[in-house]
C-alpha cells in the first residue's frame, strides 16, 4: 500500500470514527451520565486523535 492508498485509508477510519462520537455523544442523557458511556465516548476520541496524529504524520512526509 502506498502513502496515498494509506491516508485514503486514515481518512476513512476517521470519518467511521466521527459517525461513531456523534451515535455515542447522542446518547448521552442530560443528566446521570453513566461511565460506561463516557469510557466508550473517550475511547472513540483517544482512536480519533490517534488517526489524526498519523495523517498529520503522513501528510507530512509529502510536504518534506
Amino acid at each position: 500500500m502506498d502513502k496515498h492508498q494509506k491516508i485514503e485509508e486514515l481518512e476513512k477510519q476517521l470519518s467511521a470514527l466521527n459517525e461513531k462520537i456523534k451515535d455515542v455523544e447522542d446518547r448521552l442523557p442530560a443528566h446521570g451520565i453513566k461511565p460506561p458511556i463516557m469510557t466508550e465516548l473517550f475511547e472513540l476520541e483517544d482512536e480519533r486523535e490517534a488517526v489524526l496524529e498519523r495523517l498529520r504524520s503522513l501528510r507530512g512526509a509529502e510536504t518534506s
